[in-house]
């Protein structure tokens, strides 16, 4: 048996970088230090069907096929769509999600991230007001007021708190004792039991709770007991333990991108943090949910000038989201054909996204089955990033790692499956 230590975790934004993987037999027979669900990826647990090979829908079943002919059938349904939407691109490294941008150039297509279902408003909000944003190791060594807002990580990112937030850093020697843990969420969630203030507002609230916080801030007096359920006094507390901060840092999540008001939430919550500046060090980071979803938004950006949602069916990126987006393109029938690379949005997309779906062509580049994998048409297995083959990822502060390749695998990269597409692609438009 052989340790292979100091792995990235390819399963969310936090890329924990300290995974010891266990290798029998050119296979992964255990971790050190993965959470339940980073270690479930790297053993792949029982009950995961793992495709092997290039599958084709013919009569209604599933059929093995070379991944040759898996690229020319992947081409040729790119080539022939008028409009096609390639959505995903946040568990691939950045150089596949480089090719991936330069095909949808290439096709004309619409190419969309996950992120317009999750943190697509914190980018939109960022545009407006920018980003104070520090590193996950400051937050380790510096903070001393942690606030949760919108987010639970105990479930979702289950070793952010133990690293980052409980961690003993070179100012916070004693770890959970130095921190005040402030968490905002309407529910009682496991993160919440954790701190040491919980504010649970009202559903749907949290710009107004900000508002009320900022003008508390400013040393106005609110004018209403209660803002968002919570008493008048309690936010007048929590705004004075804020100001003591030495080094205070927000984690922000779909709580607050994806209730009511959506951008507009992250536009004041950062220019609250902007204000906080005046009485104390503070800084702010989305809690970015897959392990490359900020990579995407870094790569989109460098090549389009625009993070997600770009439209090149025009022949240049054009960028407006609530009209290139994903679900928006195909709720308004716009798209014709489909590509989804290593994501879900037959598990995550509404129902109406989903009939429209299930009419178009599909191809899937996808290593498991899923429920976008029974919508499809065309399935192509690639080798997993940070498992059977290596590459760059960003973690949620906007710090690129190279993750490593801890097995082999006869499975091609996606940066090499998307770079034989585009060269099929260019052949078949160079042949008309």
């Amino acid at each position: 048996m052989e340790l292979v230590k100091n792995v990235l975790c390819p399963f969310c934004g936090t890329l924990c970088d300290d995974i010891i993987c266990k290798v029998e037999d050119n296979e992964i027979v255990g971790t050190y230090n993965a959470c339940i669900i980073g270690h479930s990826k790297f053993v792949h647990t029982e009950g995961a069907v793992r495709y092997k090979k290039p599958l084709l829908r013919k009569n209604g079943e599933f059929v093995e096929i070379t991944y040759e002919e898996a690229i020319d059938k992947a081409a040729k349904i790119l080539v022939d769509a008028k409009r096609p939407l390639m959505y995903g691109w946040s568990c691939i490294d950045c150089a596949g999600q480089e090719v991936g941008i330069e095909l949808a150039e290439e096709v004309r297509a619409v190419v969309d991230n996950t992120a317009s279902v999750c943190h697509g408003p914190s980018l939109l909000a960022v545009h407006d007001t920018g980003y104070p944003v520090c590193t996950l190791g400051e937050v380790k060594n510096r903070a001393d007021i942690v606030v949760y807002w919108g987010c639970n990580p105990f479930h979702a990112h289950p070793r952010h708190i133990a690293r980052h937030s409980f961690a003993r850093g070179y100012f916070r020697e004693r770890g959970r004792a130095d921190r005040t843990i402030i968490v905002v969420d309407p529910r009682k969630s496991d993160t919440a039991k954790l701190a040491d203030i919980h504010l649970q507002l009202d559903y749907n609230k949290d710009y107004e709770l900000v508002d009320a916080m900022r003008s508390a801030l400013k040393g106005h007096k609110i004018l209403y007991k209660k803002v968002a359920g919570i008493p008048r006094e309690d936010i007048v507390g929590a705004v004075e333990a804020l100001k003591k901060a030495q080094f205070g840092i927000l984690f922000f999540g779909m709580g607050i991108t994806q209730s009511l008001g959506k951008n507009r939430n992250i536009d004041t919550a950062i220019i609250f943090v902007q204000e906080l500046n005046q009485f104390a060090k503070w800084t702010l980071i989305p809690m970015r949910g897959h392990y490359n979803v900020n990579g995407f938004n870094q790569v989109c950006t460098w090549e389009t000038g625009y993070p997600f949602c770009v439209d090149f069916s025009n022949g240049t990126p054009r960028y407006n989201p609530g009209e290139t987006g994903s679900n928006d393109v195909l709720q308004n029938r716009e798209a014709d054909a489909m590509m989804v690379v290593a994501s879900d949005p037959g598990a995550h997309f509404p129902q109406n996204a989903l009939h429209v779906m299930a009419e178009l062509p599909v191809i899937a580049l996808e290593p498991h089955r899923t429920p976008t994998t029974e919508l499809a048409d065309l399935i192509i297995p690639p080798a997993m990033v940070g498992i059977e083959t290596e590459g760059t990822a960003y973690r949620m502060d906007g710090v690129p790692l190279r993750m490593k390749k801890v097995v082999e695998s006869d499975l091609l990269s996606d940066k090499v499956i998307l770079e034989k597409i585009l060269e099929k692609v260019r052949e078949l438009k160079a042949s008309k």
